[in-house]
């Protein structure tokens, strides 16, 4: 969709970045220890992500696997924002909510649209959907870092079905015992 942004204003918009500083990750929980490890086999840590998972390829979710749960854990969230939007906050594309402490990781595609991993609960995306939102970002914008988040909360949450940022990052709060960060960088033109 963003593709057929002109380069132009791509360009002209380019020092417009929502920022990592707004992220979840440093902006709502700050003072939680940064002690889990997430990855991607697909992607390196601060490496660009493969067109595939992008909306310039196939635009299916990338697998991740993570590690170093503490034993109080109850259930994992995922969250992946864009620090590089043009937007005041980071674009969501995608919330995964309520997954079980003993779950390790996502096999690739398991949150596209359809999500084909029924037993993996979302939250909705910036776009309203409640599936992985490709990395789309304006032609010309630069660089965009893809934050993918992942928090061990002492509890299940109780939530409204499909949840946004706001509410969950609400019912969150209090809860989360530790958290882990994996960065994807991805640009267009």
């Amino acid at each position: 969709m963003l593709e057929k942004i002109p380069r132009v204003v791509g360009e002209a918009l380019s020092g417009l970045k929502a920022g990592a500083e707004k992220a979840a990750f440093h902006e709502a929980f700050p003072d939680v220890p940064a002690s889990l490890t997430l990855s991607s086999p697909a992607f390196a840590d601060g490496a660009t992500m493969p067109a595939r998972f992008t909306a310039d390829g196939e635009g299916v979710s990338p697998p991740l696997a993570w590690s170093g749960l503490p034993p109080e854990t109850a259930s994992v969230v995922l969250l992946v924002e864009d620090a590089g939007s043009p937007t005041p906050h980071p674009l969501v594309h995608l919330i995964v909510w309520n997954l079980t402490a003993d779950r390790t990781g996502l096999v690739e595609g398991a949150v596209s649209r359809p999500a084909s991993d029924a037993d993996v609960p979302l939250g909705q995306n910036s776009f309203l959907q409640t599936a992985w939102l490709p990395p789309d970002p304006p032609n010309g914008h630069g660089q965009h870092a893809y934050l993918f988040q992942i928090y061990a909360l002492r509890q299940t949450l109780d939530l409204a079905e499909n949840p946004g940022r706001g509410a969950l990052l609400s019912a969150m709060h209090g809860l989360v015992a530790a958290k882990g960060l994996l960065v994807g960088l991805y640009a267009r033109g």
